[in-house]
């Protein structure tokens, strides 16, 4: 790692298919990730916000004079034995896919003041303040808060002591298994892909995988900031033994600008070739035919 050499590529042809906003937990608007994606090499900019589609309509305005490809996607929040299990969802439909995420920002908003009050039992109260009515609310805002308020020195410590699975305020999310959360992207013309595999805590990757090929899963992110090269390479295995998509991004946030040593988070770190998004292009085309 870094994996710059897992394909040879053009460098002015560059893909991420993993980035956040504003509208979820990252720190740059729509607008000023794609100027910095545009910095990057970036040609194809996947907007991929935890369970909100609202950033998409920015990203493709600021595209433009970058000519910049902006791939719509989300991040769906499901649960997988009692774990959290993200699902990344590509080109799914607007029309089709805004209402039922709706209730799933309502649903965050009620598991953030559950958290809330959790931490207030506990001697920490808080106030969130700044949330628009079309973020997906989250943790990191929660950790954010608590920094504020002098409770902790870092979003990190707030997850660690306080916020992460297994912690004491930590609340799951509202059930949302992971044969609705792909049922919901494949009905919406929407290309389901299991992010970050490796990070799910909740079963071995061998074992989880084909229960999530049997419900619809359509790929795999093998290239990731916490896979190394080993992971990547029996990512690939996986992929080619179940007939998987591969993706990759850097899940990007924005939050190595606060910290500029974490090289780990920085747009385009994989130099994956658009070579990548023909497939997810023709699988959507597949799932929701024109």
């Amino acid at each position: 790692m870094p994996l710059h050499n897992v394909f040879i590529t053009h460098q002015n042809n560059m893909i991420e298919l993993h980035t956040h906003t504003t509208y979820s937990d990252g720190i740059l608007t729509p607008q000023q990730l794609v100027e910095r994606a545009a910095n990057a090499g970036v040609k194809a900019l996947a907007i991929t916000d935890h369970d909100t589609l609202h950033g998409w309509e920015e990203a493709i305005a600021a595209a433009i004079p970058h000519n910049i490809e902006i791939i719509p996607g989300v991040e769906l929040s499901t649960v997988y034995n009692g774990r959290s299990l993200h699902i990344l969802g590509y080109y799914p439909q607007k029309k089709l896919l805004a209402s039922p995420l709706e209730e799933r920002l309502a649903g965050r908003k009620r598991r953030a003041k559950q958290m809330v009050d959790n931490l207030a039992v506990m001697g920490y109260p808080l106030e969130l303040t700044n949330i628009d009515g079309n973020m997906a609310l989250g943790r990191p805002h929660i950790a954010s808060a608590m920094v504020k308020a002098g409770y902790v020195n870092s979003t990190q410590e707030a997850f660690e002591r306080f916020i992460s699975e297994d912690r004491p305020a930590y609340v799951h999310y509202e059930k949302f298994s992971i044969e609705e959360g792909i049922d919901l992207i494949r009905s919406c013309g929407g290309v389901p892909v299991w992010a970050h595999p490796y990070l799910f805590r909740g079963g071995k990757v061998e074992e989880v995988l084909p229960i999530l090929v049997k419900a619809g899963l359509m790929g795999i992110e093998v290239f990731h900031p916490h896979h190394g090269n080993n992971k990547v390479n029996r990512l690939k295995e996986l992929s080619q033994q179940y007939n998987l998509l591969m993706t990759g991004g850097t899940d990007y946030h924005g939050y190595y600008l606060e910290h500029p040593e974490n090289e780990r988070w920085q747009l385009n770190q994989f130099n994956l070739p658009l070579d990548l998004l023909e497939p997810i292009k023709q699988a959507a085309s597949i799932v929701m035919p024109n």
